[in-house]
């Protein structure tokens, strides 16, 4: 799928520069991309899981939705913007306070698919998370009612309905399909 932007070719620092504004963008190959006006159930269900993983990683880590992540893909400076994003202290001390894009690549990215999404879109782009050093990427599928947990760019598995996603990665951490879109209020 082509994706609109803003035409001009920008560095990092322009993007980065950019006012915020009613539309979020991505940074990708050197131009500012408009991430998908969410609809209720990407917003629903964005706002279940940013409540089951923060409550779960208070004093391990930030749990924050579309925050901005600076990474490289295909040698080039990218900046996402996942739906969810959890990175540790850790990773990122809690001393850490800047009102900034996130600065090294997190444990944990959560991407919802939105109606005019492709899955295969998700599985090119967990592989760019990946190479980027992205631990974990997770894909809701909120039509399917469905997680999709990658361990790496060629190895995932789909939960559904009663599946518990434990992962080691994130001790502490169970969540059952079911209980993460009653969460969102969408069954």
């Amino acid at each position: 799928m082509v994706k609109a932007t803003t035409g001009n070719k920008l560095t990092l620092e322009e993007f980065l520069a950019l006012p915020e504004g009613d539309v979020n963008y991505e940074f990708v190959d050197g131009f500012a991309v408009p991430k998908v006006s969410p609809k209720f159930f990407h917003s629903a269900l964005q706002r279940g899981l940013l409540f089951l993983i923060f409550a779960w990683c208070k004093g391990k880590g930030r749990t924050v939705a579309e925050w901005a992540i600076i990474l490289r893909r295909k040698g080039k400076d990218w900046v996402p913007i996942p739906d969810v994003t959890y990175i540790s202290y850790e990773r990122l001390p809690k001393s850490w306070q800047l009102n900034e894009a996130c600065p090294i690549p997190p444990e944990l990215v959560i991407e919802i698919i939105s109606p005019d999404q492709t899955m295969k879109e998700f599985e090119d782009k967990a592989k760019d998370y990946f190479e980027a050093g992205v631990a974990r990427v997770w894909v809701a599928d909120p039509e399917a009612m469905s997680i999709r947990v990658f361990l790496s760019a060629d190895k995932s598995q789909v939960y559904i309905d009663n599946m518990t996603i434990i992962d080691e990665l994130f001790p502490g951490l169970e969540l059952i399909v079911r209980q993460i879109f009653a969460e969102a209020e969408l069954i």
